[in-house]
């Protein structure tokens, strides 16, 4: 059998996506994942109690229905379908009140209106605006840097507002609601949609991404695959494999082969080395790939002092639960969320993000829970509840804001002091919450790194999303395109432009650039 015209290195949502593009073009495309199973951090499993589905990593995804990258793909055809919470996001307070988004618009301005009578009237303009450039929007994210079409698509819209509207996206998320918002609830939710990322309410970008998700979850939900989220991940193998794919897990590439500047091939640990007569596409953290792939001798010294300044996200600690009943929640507008943000106000999230500035572990986390069987009833068993939450830790812990003493050792009794304190802020607003535990799991950054060793320290999002690290400086300072410094190495993980989530973007991009770079060998018109 002649070699592979493309190897991929990682079976993660971009990893499949990039070899779904390729296979679209007649490619033969061999995926080589070091764990037993596809997905990254894209799984679920039934490990917290037998009768409950979990979701590993991710559950929610708005990226992912807003794509235009996945929706080419049909994955409707292999089998995946969404479901609803019938309401997208809540964020309760411990006075009664709560701001919910709802997909339809009246009630997400009615919600807010509670809080501020002119409030619902502002939510509203923010969404005309979507409704006005948001396609040109999305499309612009999820192509390469700069995006041309999209962009000028984008400026003929905007017009002379345009500078008007990059400012808006550069705005903290603070600013944003303060400009906009007479009451708490529109700046609760900006503000709580930033912090899915590590955007602090101060934070530069904040407003606008936590517009950003707010508009998305407005326009298609936070929908979950019915089933869990591997259901997705199915989707894409199943795809892939029907286009003569390969998928082989348990192979962990421990080097790519460069021969006069070019990558020509990887090796697996052990010993097999696996030719690419073309390209090479690794999702995996720009960090792991230079370092411990490709080598430092294969890199300028550009690069090698730029990756030194390379900053990771916040690192994550992730509570699950298999629950007897659903959340009590005090606030009935909490209880049809699929997602609930838990924070006493955006200046609760302020001294949690201060906190987090300062590397100490918070004393009051801002959690972000997910109710998987209100938004999904295979989930679990009826009259139970499927959920989760997670809230962020420092990379490097210097202290604790709490009277635990957690210095990042991470062993049981640390994991347990920061789920203690996420469930007695659950608690706060849901009375007889931890009664209703029937199983739980705590995974801290060691372990969400030893189950996806993508997620480097527990960093869910491969890089912070802060401005100096988006568009041409991700991951580095350059063109915001996935080309590495060595020939035929392409960075298609979530390091690179647009960034984290599950939207399949950087793995599209990387395989459309090694297409590119061989013109003659691509096929037109791929399959759907």
């Amino acid at each position: 059998m002649p070699p592979p015209d493309a190897v991929v290195i990682g079976a993660g949502p971009n990893g499949l996506v990039a070899a779904n593009v390729l296979a679209d073009a007649g490619w033969h495309v061999v995926v080589l994942e070091a764990q037993d199973e596809p997905g990254g951090a894209v799984r679920s499993d039934r490990g917290v109690h037998p009768d409950f589905v979990h979701d590993t990593f991710s559950a929610f995804y708005p990226l992912a229905t807003a794509s235009p990258v996945l929706g080419a793909l049909h994955l409707e055809r292999h089998g995946l379908r969404w479901s609803h919470a019938p309401d997208v996001v809540a964020h309760p307070l411990a006075d009664g009140r709560c701001a919910v988004l709802n997909r339809d618009v009246r009630r997400t301005a009615a919600s807010l209106a509670a809080f501020a009578p002119e409030d619902g009237a502002a939510w509203e303009r923010l969404h005309r605006l979507w409704e006005h450039i948001g396609d040109d929007l999305v499309a612009c994210l999820f192509t390469p840097f700069p995006p041309v079409r999209a962009g000028l698509r984008l400026a003929g819209r905007t017009g002379p507002d345009l500078l008007r509207l990059a400012r808006t996206m550069l705005l903290p998320a603070r600013r944003l609601g303060d400009e906009h918002f007479a009451g708490q609830g529109g700046r609760l939710l900006i503000a709580g949609n930033a912090l899915h990322a590590d955007l602090g309410p101060e934070s530069a970008l904040g407003g606008g991404f936590g517009w950003l998700m707010s508009m998305l979850g407005q326009a298609h939900g936070f929908p979950v695959p019915v089933g869990g989220a591997g259901m997705l991940t199915r989707a894409l193998v199943d795809r892939l494999r029907e286009r003569g794919g390969e998928l082989r897990c348990g192979h962990a590439v421990t080097r790519v082969v460069v021969r006069s500047g070019r990558a020509v091939a990887v090796r697996t640990d052990d010993g097999t080395e696996v030719p690419a007569r073309h390209a090479v596409l690794a999702d995996v953290p720009a960090p792991l790939l230079y370092r411990r792939l490709v080598g430092e001798e294969h890199l300028p010294e550009r690069v090698r002092a730029d990756l030194a300044r390379f900053q990771w996200d916040y690192a994550t600690v992730k509570v699950d639960w298999a629950l007897a009943r659903p959340v009590p929640w005090a606030c009935e507008g909490a209880r049809g969320a699929g997602t609930v943000h838990v924070a006493e106000g955006v200046d609760a999230l302020t001294r949690f993000a201060g906190q987090l500035a300062m590397d100490r572990v918070p004393d009051v986390p801002f959690t972000v829970l997910g109710q998987m069987t209100t938004a999904d009833p295979s989930r679990s068993p009826a009259g139970t509840e499927s959920a989760w939450g997670y809230t962020h830790v420092p990379q490097r812990v210097r202290g604790d804001a709490g009277p635990d003493g957690i210095r990042g050792r991470w062993d049981e009794a640390e994991k347990e002091a920061v789920a203690e304190r996420v469930e007695a802020g659950v608690e706060r607003l849901a009375p007889g919450f931890r009664s209703s535990v029937l199983a739980r799991r705590v995974l801290a950054p060691p372990d969400l790194e030893r189950l996806n060793p993508a997620l480097t320290g527990g960093a869910v999002n491969q890089g912070t999303t802060n401005l100096h690290q988006q568009l041409v400086f991700r991951p580095l300072p350059g063109t915001g395109r996935p080309r590495t410094p060595v020939r035929g190495l392409y960075l298609a993980s979530a390091t690179a432009h647009p960034g984290g989530g599950v939207h399949g973007a950087p793995g599209a991009n990387a395989a459309r650039a090694a297409l590119r770079a061989h013109p003659g060998f691509r096929r037109r018109g791929g399959r759907a």
